[in-house]
């Protein structure tokens, strides 16, 4: 049997509200997994779609087909509404905030964060992935990114630091261009996808059809199973106790920059004098800009 739900002791919020009152009509699969929900909302609002599917032995189609049912797009949607049941509205600026923090400890409780970001993605970086990616991409003729939304900026910063060392490498940042561009790759080509909840449609799907065309595909993503994983011959994780059903990335976004700024470091040292004359000229390029 279910429990209840309440928050501050108010009755159910919409979205648990909503699910609650269908659970009883819904489906076997549906409904066993309405009430795991119900029963582990504090812990859904933190599980990608894979992981929810595993825990309530059922598949990715019957978690999302769940989330359409009760009206929303998807278990992105769903986890959005739950959460906003769950916490108050200054956590979606950034976890540990409260309202009557002065700005001097807004900073303390933001680098604090992202300094515990950095510590847990260098604790969990598996060195033996980061070899093997180093080892595609060297191996590739040039590479392609992708990236959606908050995840697009990591990307482009990929991107510029692969061509800052003579890797041709070309950033795909839109759902369309990640589409057509990942089924004209091929074996001579890798993919890195930049994804914190590896659930995101468009760039799950940009790394299938680029894994179907042949090309090498890296994955750099939170902690946790994921959707994407299923695709990628190369994972690289990040860890960040933020999840996406806040509004925007944050301290995800800290992990993949150091992971990146690795990747690239370890790549540069591949073929050190090359990297080195490629860096030098394009620092002398680049004088030229400045006064």
């Amino acid at each position: 049997m279910t429990r209840q739900l309440r928050t501050t002791g108010q009755d159910f919020q919409p979205a648990a509200a909503r699910l609650q009152s269908m659970a009883a009509s819904l489906p076997a699969t549906s409904r066993r997994i309405a009430h795991f929900v119900l029963e582990n909302v504090g812990e859904v609002v933190h599980m990608s779609v894979t992981e929810l599917a595993e825990r309530t032995e059922s598949s990715e189609g019957s978690v999302v087909g769940l989330a359409k049912t009760l009206g929303y797009t998807g278990f992105q949607q769903l986890k959005i509404a739950l959460a906003q049941d769950l916490v108050a509205p200054v956590q979606f600026i950034h976890e540990d905030l409260e309202p009557s923090d002065h700005p001097d400890t807004v900073v303390r409780k933001i680098f604090a964060s992202h300094i515990q970001a950095l510590q847990d993605t260098r604790a969990s970086l598996d060195v033996h992935a980061l070899i093997r990616a180093t080892n595609a991409i060297r191996a590739a003729r040039r590479v392609e990114i992708y990236g959606i939304g908050s995840a697009a900026p990591i990307a482009e910063d990929a991107g510029y630091r692969l061509m800052r060392i003579g890797i041709e490498a070309k950033v795909l940042i839109d759902s369309h261009t990640q589409a057509i561009g990942a089924s004209l790759t091929g074996p001579d080509v890798a993919t890195l996808t930049i994804s914190h909840s590896g659930s995101t449609q468009e760039t799950v799907t940009a790394t299938r059809l680029a894994r179907e065309a042949g090309a090498k595909t890296i994955v750099l993503t939170n902690f946790g199973k994921s959707p994407i994983q299923a695709y990628a011959d190369v994972v690289l994780f990040t860890v960040a106790r933020e999840t996406d059903f806040r509004t925007e990335a944050m301290t995800s976004r800290i992990g993949q920059l150091a992971v990146i700024d690795a990747l690239i470091a370890c790549l540069a040292l591949e073929d050190y004098e090359h990297s080195s004359d490629i860096l030098r000229r394009s620092f002398e390029i680049l004088s030229l800009k400045r006064y």
